[in-house]
């Protein structure tokens, strides 16, 4: 719960207002649906991914009822990118254990925008699907898999904001 602890900290640190609460180990969404509580939340899936070089890494959140094919994924990564006057992102790939661990702290399975607070570089480039952005409040594992941090939208666009990291909102489905 280590980690956990630190993300309530850091919310806590930011006068971030949220609610979290505690249930057995749920790595994938399948397992985690058995311990989430009907809170009014999207909850949310969140994949980690880099470029075909390595050089870039990108998180990736959306509902946790939709999925995401990789080409996809790239082509609205890509054009999203070249609209912001950067470079494309190119063919993607998931990243490996230890590049997540390298720039968000994290291990496979607890993957969540909180393991931005980790990345004090500011390397990750943040993609949030638009669709999230209808929500009242989302939820996100607190970088923990036996964890839901179930945080209003509004307050999640101020943790946004206080972490720092480059964030797009764009259509992924």
């Amino acid at each position: 719960m280590e980690r956990q602890e630190k993300v309530l900290a850091y919310l806590a640190e930011h006068q971030i207002a949220h609610e979290c609460y505690n249930h057995p180990e749920g790595k994938t969404i399948e397992e985690a649906k058995r311990w989430w509580k009907d809170d009014g939340s999207v909850h949310c899936k969140n994949i980690f991914m880099r470029n075909h070089k390595g050089t870039q890494h990108y998180l990736i959140c959306f509902h946790c009822d939709h999925d995401l094919a990789i080409h996809d994924l790239e082509q609205r990564l890509k054009a999203s990118l070249v609209a912001a006057g950067q470079k494309a992102s190119g063919k993607l790939s998931f990243a490996s254990p230890e590049r997540m661990m390298r720039y968000l702290g994290l291990e496979p399975g607890s993957v969540s925008p909180f393991g931005l607070i980790n990345d004090e570089e500011h390397h990750v480039i943040l993609f949030l699907d638009k669709n999230l952005q209808e929500a009242d409040a989302l939820s996100f594992h607190p970088n923990d898999c036996r964890g839901t941090v179930v945080i209003k939208r509004e307050e999640f666009e101020k943790y946004l904001t206080v972490v720092g990291n480059q964030v797009e909102w764009i259509d992924l489905y």
